[in-house]
């Protein structure tokens, strides 16, 4: 059973989530799971202004995917940053490329799950999610979120992320917050629920 985590990440905030999310995916026996990015829509020199070319060198070492090979996997959990309520450009330019897979009907009955990061605590994670989703079902893709037998999904001890639709991180208005150990804890019982869920389909 092969489970791909595939993300898109700026500044180093969403690919710490989607390590978490494999690890806890690969926690389950018989699971393959690998880890791959879509690719940098943005020019070295727009990077450059931004400030995301050194973060963005943790993870150049990352394969690249392509859409094609989706098809390959049993599941698919798909992270990327919100961009005004929405899933970044970079994902949806890689997403706007499997119209072949949908031709085919290549995706349907397969799992796909969603998490995301924003720079403020209620900077659009949940419509990211959900706007995500839609694009799932149009692939015939079956949905699975993060339910709340995940503990840290209530905690009042500090501020996080996550939601029923999926595990999230928030970065802080200038990108120098980390994940915390609830959004860390999130991210690997999602990828965990999956592989779970796929070994039940199985």
């Amino acid at each position: 059973m092969k489970i791909l985590v595939l993300f898109y990440s700026c500044y180093g905030h969403t690919f710490e989530m989607a390590k978490a999310v494999a690890e806890g995916a690969a926690s389950i026996a018989n699971m393959e799971v690998v880890l791959k990015q879509v690719p940098e829509t943005l020019s070295a020199d727009a990077l450059d202004k931004i400030g995301a070319s050194e973060a963005q060198k943790a993870f150049a070492h990352v394969p690249i995917a392509n859409p094609s090979e989706l098809a390959n996997y049993d599941a698919i959990i798909f992270g990327a940053p919100t961009r005004y309520g929405m899933i970044a450009s970079q994902m949806k330019a890689f997403i706007d490329g499997t119209g072949a897979l949908w031709a085919e009907g290549a995706l349907i009955g397969k799992i796909g799950s969603v998490f995301t990061s924003s720079g403020t605590q209620h900077g659009g994670q949940e419509s990211t999610i959900l706007s995500m989703h839609t694009v799932l079902l149009h692939h015939g893709m079956m949905i699975v979120g993060l339910p709340y037998s995940f503990a840290g999904q209530s905690t009042l001890d500090e501020i996080a992320g996550n939601s029923p639709y999926g595990a999230s991180t928030i970065a802080g208005p200038d990108g120098s917050r980390t994940p915390n150990k609830f959004e860390l804890e999130g991210a690997f019982f999602q990828g965990q629920h999956v592989a779970k869920m796929l070994a039940r389909m199985k």
